[in-house]
C-alpha cells in the first residue's frame, strides 16, 4: 500500500515573491531551451543535449544579455 501526504503552503509576502521569481526563471529556462531545440530542427541538424543546453544557458546566464 503507498501511502501519500497533502501538504499545504502558507509562505509569507517574501517568500511568496522568490516563490515566483522561480518559476518565472524556470519558464524563462524552459523556453529558451525548447526554442533551441526548434530552431536546430527547423535547420535540420541534431537533437541538442541536455549538457550542451546545460552548458550554454550557463554561458548565457552569466553574460550580461539577461542581467542588462
Amino acid at each position: 500500500m503507498i501511502k501519500s501526504y497533502k501538504v499545504k503552503l502558507l509562505p509569507n509576502d517574501k517568500q511568496k515573491t522568490k516563490l515566483f521569481q522561480f518559476a518565472g526563471t524556470a519558464r524563462f529556462a524552459y523556453n529558451w531551451a525548447l526554442d533551441k531545440q526548434i530552431k536546430s530542427f527547423k535547420n535540420g541538424e541534431k537533437f541538442i543535449s541536455n549538457n550542451d543546453l546545460r552548458k550554454e544557458f550557463t554561458i548565457l546566464r552569466n553574460s550580461k544579455k539577461i542581467h542588462g
